[in-house]
């Protein structure tokens, strides 16, 4: 397999290539984007927003409300099934269930989404929040979150990774998929998948002695739910600005949310995630140097 620093966008796209096998069912691939044995979130929301925008081409994905019941190997196809519940002049919704085959034949739920759609009416009114005053991405450390394609720089240096660096529960990042086409829905997606990856990290900051480098190895944490809204059009391949805070994090559970900038100040997308961070459970810790799926 290649290494990170080899792999262009196209590994992410081809996996965004749905192959239809039956009426509102498609097949799909995975990418090993980001190391492990699980398959990133984020390829999980990606691949369920291009599904979902084959129910109404006329509309553009609104809305996707994530619950991510169990991880995804990397060793196994995905199954990607639609369960369309409306389709109106405005707005268009559907199910969207990932699931695989387990090595007994087991059908194993992965993921299960609501998805809205919808065709954008003018506006009769118009607010947005103000972009944070941060400065350019220039002005950003860079970061190696990802492969080369998805460019990833970090407001004020922060290091989340690092259980000795302590700050507020906020996390600035500009992000962008270098080549990134034209296409909406795919620009969706690709946004999608940023937003996985940064919020568990975010709600770790305030606390000494924990960092994202400790989790799957010494701590035990997931992504629970991810609720992404989009606003505007998405230019994925342009730098956008993820503005995050954790407003809360306790009993095991964290809480995050989120908004997305254009370079030019515009508001695009909003998002929220819960989030699972705790001990593991007595006797399921991983051995020394493995990792856990959790």
């Amino acid at each position: 397999m290649a290494s990170e620093s080899t792999i262009g966008i196209d590994t992410l796209l081809d996996v965004l290539r749905l192959e239809p096998v039956a009426d509102g069912r498609f097949r799909a691939d995975n990418a090993q984007l980001t190391g492990g044995s699980v398959v990133f979130g984020g390829q999980l929301l990606a691949q369920s927003i291009v599904a979902a925008a084959t129910v109404d081409p006329t509309k553009e994905v609104k809305s996707i409300h994530t619950v991510f019941s169990r991880g995804a190997s990397l060793d196994s196809p995905l199954d990607i099934t639609l369960d369309v519940m409306a389709t109106g002049r405005a707005f268009a919704s559907t199910a969207v269930t990932v699931s695989q085959t387990d090595a007994k034949g087991r059908d194993r739920v992965c993921t299960r989404s609501l998805v809205l759609l919808n065709a954008a009416d003018p506006d009769l009114i118009r607010h947005q929040d103000d972009a944070p005053g941060v400065g350019t991405p220039e002005d950003a450390s860079s970061g190696g979150h990802g492969p080369e394609f998805w460019e990833v720089r970090t407001v004020g240096g922060v290091d989340i990774s690092d259980p000795a660096a302590v700050g507020p529960a906020e996390l600035r990042v500009w992000t962008r998929f270098d080549g990134a086409p034209k296409d909406q829905t795919l620009n969706r997606a690709l946004l999608a998948f940023a937003t996985d990856g940064f919020l568990i990290g975010t709600a770790m900051r305030p606390h000494e002695g924990i960092g994202q480098s400790m989790a799957h190895v010494s701590i035990s944490t997931t992504v629970v739910t991810h609720t992404l809204t989009f606003h505007e059009d998405v230019d994925a391949g342009a730098w956008l600005l993820l503005d995050h805070e954790s407003p809360y994090a306790g009993r095991g559970r964290s809480y995050g949310r989120a908004n997305v900038f254009a370079p030019d100040g515009g508001l695009v997308a909003s998002f929220v995630q819960e989030n699972m961070i705790r001990d593991f459970p007595e006797g399921q810790a991983p051995a020394a140097g493995q990792r856990s799926a959790h």
